[in-house]
């Protein structure tokens, strides 16, 4: 068995993300190159690690015995950096959120950290949750209240879903077209899964990230289904029908209950809290114009 550390890094951002293609993102590495990496592991464990479909990669029994353990060495790979690097203070705060609410904390960073803060911090991108039993990350922000009984949790609003189309009436919009999104994103988020289901004969356009989706419904390729949060505060877009009730969901802070009043997982998890209600009205959809 010859393998090491860079390969478990590889393997625990598919097993954590649930496949290639949305591991591209935090590895740096194209889908082909993540595939032919894990299959260079599998051949040196002796055994598949994944079970591969259309849907995503789902970890076999050999692949969450690997995870485990793989998650040992992460962390004490992570105290050896710390270790070294001594001006960042003793940990690292990970926070787990979709790819939109990640990307609003990081338009927002000064709010949630600063250069004087004794601690690093670590956006955790990805549409499933993240395991904060087994600290793949301190923080997560989900859609509904947590079940598991080792995790405390804060509603800090809700979420509500409209119907937007770039200002602009061309191509796909004045054809009345959707852009939806493909890849292995598209299963795992429910505005994706509502599109599909009453709209798929009219889906023209695709994009394989939330992102790249946006991009084109701003352009004119197409309609398509946004948080409010995104769509209002994009001056591109325009909400065209009222919001979509079924998809609201309510938002909630969760913190593993040991983690919680640790100072640095104490002080980030309050500055969000704090910044995701004043913009309260914004994720509620009661702000069209974007504005706090």
């Amino acid at each position: 068995m010859d393998f090491g550390w860079d390969d478990l890094r590889l393997f625990l951002a598919v097993a954590r993300l649930g496949g290639l293609s949305a591991a591209t993102e935090t590895t740096g590495l194209s889908a082909p190159t993540l595939g032919r990496r894990l299959a260079a592991l599998e051949a040196a464990m002796g055994e598949a690690l994944f079970r591969r479909s259309q849907s995503g990669y789902a970890l076999t029994p050999a692949g969450e015995e690997l995870l485990a353990r793989a998650d040992e060495v992460e962390a004490a790979m992570l105290a050896l950096k710390r270790w070294k690097d001594g001006a960042m203070g003793a940990r690292t705060v990970r926070v787990s959120a979709g790819a939109w609410t990640s990307a609003f904390l990081a338009s927002h960073v000064g709010e949630i950290w600063s250069v004087e803060d004794k601690f690093g911090l670590e956006l955790v991108t990805a549409n499933e949750k993240i395991d904060i039993g087994r600290r793949n990350a301190d923080i997560g922000i989900r859609n509904q209240r947590p079940t598991e009984p080792y995790l405390a949790g804060r509603r800090v609003g809700t979420v509500a879903y409209g119907l937007y189309s770039g200002r602009q009436l061309i191509n796909g919009v004045a054809a009345g077209y959707f852009v939806g999104l493909a890849g292995s994103g598209a299963p795992q988020t429910q505005s994706a899964r509502w599109l599909q289901a009453r709209h798929a004969d009219r889906i023209a356009v695709r994009g394989n990230d939330a992102m790249s989706v946006r991009e084109l419904v701003a352009n004119g390729a197409g309609l398509s289904v946004f948080p409010c949060f995104v769509g209002d505060a994009d001056p591109r877009l325009i909400r065209i029908a009222p919001l979509i009730t079924e998809l609201e969901t309510e938002q909630w802070l969760v913190c593993h209950h040991e983690e919680r009043h640790h100072p640095a997982v104490r002080a980030v998890t309050e500055r969000i809290a704090i910044l995701l209600n004043r913009y309260g009205s914004l994720f509620s959809g009661h702000d069209p114009q974007g504005a706090s």
